[in-house]
């Protein structure tokens, strides 16, 4: 029986992606729910499993734009494994005995039949000598990257021979007459040295998207950025009290975010046009709130959505927030988790930030900014103390939202932060 394998849904306004990674070859053996290839979106790159156990046949190229719904392979499953071309390879009769045959021979990642289309183009259009090129992918097959680069060092040195020809034996030194060839020499040199100095590879989908986002929100918005600084002596008290009886109850640990986002919350309601989009030349006021957490993968940063935040308790935020980073680490997080936000919070303290002017994402009016918590001194009626001290940083668009309510906004969640029970008595 032949299964189909299709692009699946992956979010209400995406249609399309970019099948990334080939996860299994063609005639590869997979099992169901065995991932079988890695898709990639202007949101987040995710891995599409097998619908069925079997032998895997491809019909979509790594690198190729797919619709949702197109077939990009078929799965037999009562065939067997396709053999390996050394294991049906029938030795010739003249060919020589074990002993004489090459010391070295070509990688088998440079065999031709295991390079993707993408890799197989840039090896013929440069001539390039696929057994010379070490591989850096899975079981260290070539990359798309590899062929790029080694193209890229073949150009330079201006030769299409392999490596050891091109070497020739060695010259005797140049009289007054090579000084031309001598200078010829040299700029090649140079020119593959500077090759050696720089690697180019394409942006992803994600990393396009961010920048398409970022440069429309500076060029569109009036970007404002207030600061304020939040004692974080209770929350931290108020954690080393009850973290463990907490984490046994709710198989969770209490952080710091499900506080902010809550706090987030507190002040959206107070300041409902921190929480609105401009449209054309009116305001949208949401009436919900849905919280994106900034957090950073390695195809770049990624902003989950915690959807109407004002009904979850903190167990349930963090252990949505724990969710989103771990799916996120796997490539299972989906697309439609990735947009609806209407307010934004980022967490650059993680990484050891003091300050910074966060941007919003559009069409969202603004973003809040948590940095590192830091001991510092400070003054606590009339006297000096040490405190665990936070900055916060509110940037926001200046079109809807003004400095009065900017300021506000993040007063009230300095009160929160600062007075957990606030958020409890809803003050």
């Amino acid at each position: 029986m032949m299964h189909e394998v299709q692009v699946p849904q992956i979010g209400e306004s995406i249609s399309s992606g970019i099948l990334a990674t080939w996860l299994k070859k063609d005639g590869d053996s997979v099992d169901e729910g065995e991932e079988l290839f890695e898709l990639e979106t202007d949101k987040a790159t995710m891995s599409v499993p097998s619908p069925a156990a079997g032998v895997l046949s491809t019909s979509a190229a790594e690198g190729e734009e797919v619709q949702v719904g197109q077939t990009v392979a078929k799965i037999e499953t009562e065939a067997a494994p396709k053999p390996k071309e050394s294991d049906t390879e029938v030795p010739k009769a003249d060919s020589k005995p074990e002993a004489e045959a090459p010391a070295e021979e070509p990688q088998a990642e440079a065999d031709s039949t295991t390079l993707s289309p993408a890799v197989r183009r840039i090896v013929a259009e440069h001539n390039l000598d696929a057994a010379r090129i070490k591989g850096s992918g899975k079981d260290g097959r070539l990359t798309k990257e590899d062929a790029l680069k080694a193209a890229s060092e073949q150009g330079a040195s201006g030769s299409t021979a392999p490596a050891s020809e091109a070497a020739g034996p060695p010259k005797a030194a140049p009289d007054a007459s090579s000084s031309g060839g001598g200078a010829r020499a040299s700029a090649t040199d140079a020119a593959s040295s500077a090759a050696e100095r720089q690697t180019r590879k394409p942006m992803s989908n994600l990393r396009k998207r961010i920048a398409t986002n970022l440069v429309s929100s500076k060029q569109s918005s009036a970007h404002l950025t207030t600061f304020n600084e939040v004692d974080m002596s209770r929350v931290m008290e108020l954690r080393t009290n009850h973290k463990t009886e907490f984490e046994k109850r709710f198989d969770v640990k209490l952080g710091f975010m499900s506080f902010f986002v809550s706090a987030a919350v507190h002040a959206l309601q107070s300041y409902p046009e921190v929480n609105a989009f401009i449209d054309g030349e009116d305001i949208l006021y949401n009436n919900y709130y849905h919280v994106g957490v900034a957090l950073s993968s390695e195809k770049g940063l990624i902003t989950p959505v915690v959807k109407d935040a004002d009904t979850k308790s903190f167990a349930d935020i963090e252990a949505e927030i724990l969710s989103f980073i771990s799916r996120a680490a796997s490539k299972k997080i989906k697309p439609d988790e990735l947009s609806g936000g209407t307010f934004t919070i980022s967490n650059g303290g993680v990484f050891g930030s003091m300050l910074s002017t966060p941007i919003p994402s559009p069409p969202q009016s603004a973003v809040l900014g948590m940095h590192s918590i830091q001991k510092r001194a400070v003054v606590v009626d009339d006297e000096v103390v040490i405190r665990p001290m936070m900055y916060l940083a509110l940037t926001y668009d200046h079109r809807i939202v003004d400095g009065r309510e900017a300021i506000g906004f993040l007063n009230t969640i300095k009160k929160a932060v600062e007075d957990p029970s606030r958020l409890l008595l809803g003050l």
